[in-house]
């Protein structure tokens, strides 16, 4: 059965990932090579998990009774890179 902590953790883990491709890949190659095309490509779908990562956090932020600076971490850490991988790894992995 899917949980709503599973999509979560999913949708944590691909918003990592496309935060690092957008700011370690698409943008050098935007700047370096004159080629903006990945940066095209790789924004609107980075967008799209930043919201969800963001309103999917809001929504399970009572089920997981964090406190005001435990959710100010986890809503921080979608803004840093690496940083939704350290809440997956901190807060979310020992979630049933």
């Amino acid at each position: 059965m899917v949980s709503f902590i599973n999509i979560f953790r999913v949708v944590a883990f691909l918003e990592g990932v496309s935060y690092i491709l957008l700011l370690f890949i698409a943008t050098p190659i935007k700047y370096l090579a004159n080629d903006p095309q990945y940066v095209k490509l790789l924004g609107m779908p980075h967008g799209l998990l930043f919201v969800a990562y963001i309103a999917m956090a809001f929504v399970i932020k009572n089920d997981f009774k964090w406190n005001n600076k435990t959710f100010a971490t986890v809503l921080l850490a979608a803004i840093i890179p690496f940083g939704t991988f350290y809440i997956d790894r901190k807060y979310l992995k020992t979630a049933k």
